[in-house]
């Protein structure tokens, strides 16, 4: 019986983190899930099925098949669970998934935040151009219409000037605001790799994207590795975590070189996968037997560089927009005062 929705990614990361303390504290898995009931009803969606998780797991069902039946997580934990439970880790995984939505939701808010800011001011400089066009404009036409008889024929046309520059900044405006929603549903939707492509024109933008789809690859290359799965299959399942095709190709290196009977630092070395700095990392780790203690260093530090990029974005976007606003009004009010400027003078 699935429910409507699902959990968000914090969502998703406490439950894993509770389960993970409750198994490592020796509780049965019937005996936790039933803790997650909050007796106010105020549990939210993982409260609605809770007495279908319950009933999953006395009938012998495991925990993986407990979670897909309430259909409140994602595909990506329920893969990650059942891989746990098979090789016997399900703590360790649990806990990995806690982490990983953690820094999600962390990614996650920083990359709306580069989206919706940008559209938001857009939308202001839309509107206050709208208002300028409608309502500061014509009464000022008014009031120099009645001075000089008539704008086209006086001295002061700055104002048709005026009009004429909102109008072209309006329709520039929203031109940039339609293309920009039209690219977001494209990224949604079936038009990802080509939003994608036209975005690695831009080296920030290219950045930004090859950082978030190396810090995908690694999360998800981390779990499966404390999972139990072996570094050939991990890097396999992992890369289909990757969408980014610079990245893609990369990681198809990687598995070659290690077709070849190398470890996958030495491989992701050699494909230069990661920046020097990181992929010098990998290589004591694993020849010490600290890969994944390395591996969770090297998501931390991919996960904070994601975030440096993006607010170094949001950092260039919002000058650049506020000047716009700003330039474009005050050329506008300039028009505007010009003529009451010669007016002034004429009666002075």
């Amino acid at each position: 019986m699935a429910k409507q929705g699902k959990l968000d990614l914090l969502g998703v990361s406490a439950f894993c983190e509770s389960m993970a303390m409750m198994i490592q504290s020796g509780i049965q898995l019937d005996e936790a899930i039933s803790l997650f009931t909050q007796k106010d009803g105020k549990g939210g969606l993982l409260d609605e099925s809770i007495t279908t998780m319950e009933k999953c797991i006395n009938e012998g069902s495991t925990l993986k098949e407990a979670m897909e039946k309430t259909g409140l997580f994602p595909e990506y934990t329920l893969q990650m669970v059942e891989t746990g439970e098979s090789t016997g880790k399900l703590e360790n995984v649990l806990f990995r998934l806690s982490s990983y939505y953690q820094e999600q939701d962390q990614i996650s808010r920083k990359l709306r935040s580069a989206i919706i800011y940008p559209l938001a001011m857009l939308v202001m400089i839309i509107i206050v151009l709208f208002i300028m066009l409608k309502a500061v404009l014509p009464s000022f036409s008014g009031v120099y219409n009645t001075l000089t008889g008539s704008l086209a024929d006086s001295s002061y046309r700055y104002i048709d000037y005026a009009y004429a520059f909102c109008r072209i900044a309006l329709v520039l405006m929203i031109a940039l605001l339609v293309i920009s929603l039209i690219a977001c549903f494209m990224y949604k939707g079936n038009g990802k790799a080509k939003i994608q492509k036209l975005l690695s024109a831009n080296r920030s933008c290219a950045s930004i994207m090859e950082a978030l789809a190396l810090y995908r690859f690694t999360s998800a290359y981390e779990v499966l590795l404390a999972s139990g799965m072996m570094q050939d299959d991990a890097l396999e399942e992992a890369s289909a975590m990757c969408d980014y095709e610079p990245v893609k190709k990369k990681l198809d290196k990687v598995a070659e070189r290690m077709k070849e009977g190398v470890g996958f630092a030495t491989a992701a070395n050699d494909a230069e996968l990661y920046e020097p700095i990181y992929g010098r990392m990998l290589i004591p780790g694993e020849r010490s037997g600290n890969t994944e203690d390395i591996l969770r260093r090297l998501i931390e530090l991919l996960s904070k560089s994601v975030i440096n990029e993006l607010d170094r974005l949001i950092a260039t976007i919002e000058p650049l927009l506020s000047g716009i606003l700003m330039i474009t009004i005050g050329i506008a009010l300039l028009s505007l005062m010009l003529p009451l400027i010669g007016i002034m003078n004429s009666i002075g």
